[in-house]
């Protein structure tokens, strides 16, 4: 949604204009340049999570907490652009078991501000931002997502390529408040990314090299899909370089397909030798709501459905994993039920129900997640 926002010189004007005097009236062609150079649009959320920790429902393992995102852009000219959003949150209930969610009661932050400049196939991105690619980025989840300042550049002057850089300073992790971690401080202090991505509707595919010195490692990432018509096929193979640690290799297969009204999906992965290094972000294909793929040694699979039905969406999913390297060797799974409903084109209301095991030998927890967003 748009809203009129003037410069304080305007304002200033425009004031004085009313006020009487010799100032001239402001022109109109110059506030109508400054509202259409501005928008300004968010979203209003509440989240109420509990689990069976200790019993659902129960104060002492349930968090109820709101935020407000605001975005604001602002056009200098056609190719060069401001961003920022403001996100401030309060929990409403006490800290129990579970905590506060952003591991305060109430705060607020900038998880984007930057300047955009593109000049022909080329956008260059300056500051904090939202990070989108395989192994790491934002991660979106609670009141939130993980917000990065990264210096990115990204290129599509070949037709169905991208090519993209990133190199990033600092972290604000998903679900930790305020402060973003200076990655630079970590090891050597260079955290960096560079791909490239194809995609003719068809064929697609990826690779992706990382080098993260706050983790100790660098990885390869590489991807490909191809899309049959009656069902689509991907692939995915990541090998990590861990420093003083055995490399890790992963490989995963995915096929999915339209049933009638259902969409289905079967996925497997097997993670040999060590855990898969990742910022935030894990993309391997038996990845769940809760567990993230890379942290489990062995193999795991994953089935899902999905469809829609009187404006209500709704999946299902079932993943397991084998944790070779978990407490006593014990296998974990994860089962998913997600609905989500549109009110409006503004409002819309989700619930998630799941059932989570580790692999540690603590049994499985239950989760219930309702949350509603209001967007303007």
């Amino acid at each position: 949604m748009k809203f009129i926002k003037l410069s304080l010189v305007a304002v200033l004007a425009a004031n004085s204009a009313f006020a009487g005097g010799d100032i001239e009236p402001v022109v109109a062609p110059v506030v109508e340049e400054v509202m259409s150079n501005t928008t300004i649009a968010g979203k209003l959320t509440g989240y109420y999570y509990t689990d069976d920790s200790v019993d659902l429902f129960d104060k002492r393992s349930s968090q109820l907490g709101t935020a407000a995102t605001l975005d604001v852009t602002h056009k200098f000219t056609k190719n060069i652009a401001m961003n920022f959003t403001a996100v401030g949150f309060a929990n409403a209930m006490n800290d129990h078991d579970i905590g506060f969610f952003e591991g305060e009661r109430s705060g607020a932050f900038m998880n984007v501000a930057n300047i955009t400049a593109s000049f022909a196939d080329t956008t260059v991105i300056l500051g904090r931002q939202l990070l989108d690619t395989p192994m790491l980025g934002s991660f979106d989840w609670l009141l939130a997502p993980s917000g990065f300042e990264a210096y990115t550049v990204a290129n599509s002057s070949i037709e169905n390529l991208t090519l993209v850089g990133s190199y990033v300073r600092t972290m604000r992790a998903n679900n930790t408040g305020n402060d973003f971690v200076n990655l630079t401080d970590i090891g050597d202090g260079n955290n960096w990314t560079l791909g490239a991505a194809y995609d003719n509707k068809s064929l697609n595919g990826s690779v992706w090299y990382y080098n993260v010195d706050a983790g100790d490692y660098t990885q390869v990432y590489v991807d490909a899909g191809y899309d049959f018509g009656v069902a689509k096929v991907d692939a995915q193979y990541v090998y990590t370089d861990k420093t003083n640690e055995e490399e890790s290799n992963a490989l995963g297969i995915k096929a999915s397909a339209t049933l009638g009204a259902f969409n289905l999906m079967a996925a497997y992965v097997n993670v040999a030798d060590n855990t898969v290094g990742y910022v935030e972000r894990d993309a391997l294909y038996t990845s769940s709501w809760n567990t993230m793929t890379s942290n489990s040694i062995g193999d795991a699979f994953k089935v899902e459905a999905g469809t829609e039905f009187a404006s209500v969406t709704a999946s299902a999913s079932y993943a397991y994993y084998e944790y070779d390297n978990g407490i006593g060797s014990e296998d974990g799974h994860e089962i998913d039920v997600i609905l989500g409903y549109n009110i409006t084109t503004a409002i819309d209301v989700n619930a998630v129900y799941t059932n989570t095991d580790y692999g540690d030998c603590a049994g499985d927890i239950n989760a219930l997640e309702i949350y509603a967003n209001y967007k303007f």
